[in-house]
């Protein structure tokens, strides 16, 4: 019997891809070229691993990360969809909704003119439907097509974020620039509101804000690894930036108790009062773009 690897191999054969069991037992796509080496799971469209040629990887994981059905993935790039943390109404729901817990379908893998991979996968949540296409290049591009379906029966509204993971030499010394002129929610300080404090980010302690009608590019300094990475990003107008340090790191069983020293989030999102509303058949892309700048 031919196995899900094997079937992916034979309908996609694409310079720079391919097929294997990943971690649990979960389908992977493995991308290697000359710009970049990638990994993104069909569970839950996740984005794994992206490492430019010559550079360090740029995305941080867990060493405690779950790998099973159902579960979510700790680091890369999960989905958050269609709510944002708990749900407000049902808090026995999945938290960050059903995208980063379900398998999606691969519905195209190519070369563009310029040698990258492009990756686009499906699903279907509620009266959405979600195409995600991933582009594997010098930089890390995703796409996030919504479109509520035409038979839905009326206007709907969702929550949405690409909770990206950024790996960091230590956050202690990290800097991340570009939201200086926002205002915030302050979800360690009881989701008080706070106005802009005109100063880049320092991290020295637990941090988890949402960073308020901005669309402005953001900017981590790595001063330890000697790197900046820029997030981009498009039809998003919140900046989530997260860094649980270390009660809430010890209390995760799926992350590691030392590990948020090496990591810091920079989540492209539309949340709260933020969220977007679509009428039948309307669609909202929200786009972000991860890259290491000199």
């Amino acid at each position: 019997m031919q196995t899900r690897v094997d079937q992916l191999s034979s309908q996609f054969s694409v310079a720079g891809v391919r097929f294997a069991e990943g971690n649990g037992g979960l389908v992977k796509v493995i991308v290697h070229t000359d710009r970049c080496d990638g990994e993104i799971y069909l569970h839950g469209a996740h984005i794994t691993h992206f490492q430019p040629c010559g550079k360090s990887p740029v995305l941080w994981m867990s060493q405690e990360s779950v790998f099973a059905e159902g579960k979510a993935i700790r680091g890369g790039v999960p989905i958050c969809f269609p709510w944002f943390g708990p749900n407000a109404s049902d808090p026995s729901a999945p938290g960050h909704g059903y995208a980063r817990i379900r398998t999606w379908k691969l519905i195209a893998a190519e070369n563009n003119e310029d040698g990258d991979v492009l990756l686009t996968l499906r699903n279907t949540i509620d009266d959405f439907e979600l195409t995600y296409t991933v582009t594997f290049g010098r930089s890390l591009g995703m796409s996030l097509a919504v479109k509520l379906s035409d038979q839905a029966n009326a206007t709907t509204s969702f929550e949405e974020a690409l909770h990206t993971y950024l790996a960091v030499k230590d956050v202690h010394q990290v800097v991340i620039e570009g939201l200086e002129s926002a205002a915030y929610i302050d979800k360690v300080d009881g989701m008080r509101e706070k106005p802009a404090t005109d100063e880049s980010i320092q991290f020295n302690g637990e941090c988890d804000r949402v960073y308020l009608d901005t669309t402005s590019t953001c900017i981590l300094r790595d001063p330890a690894m000697a790197r900046s990475i820029q997030v981009s990003k498009s039809n998003s107008q919140c900046t989530v930036v997260w860094n649980p340090w270390i009660s809430k790191s010890a209390a995760m069983p799926d992350f590691g108790n030392d590990e948020w020293t090496s990591m810091a989030c920079i989540e492209t999102a539309n949340v709260g009062s933020y969220s977007r509303t679509l009428k039948p058949g309307e669609s909202h892309v929200m786009t972000a773009d991860v890259s290491i700048i000199p």
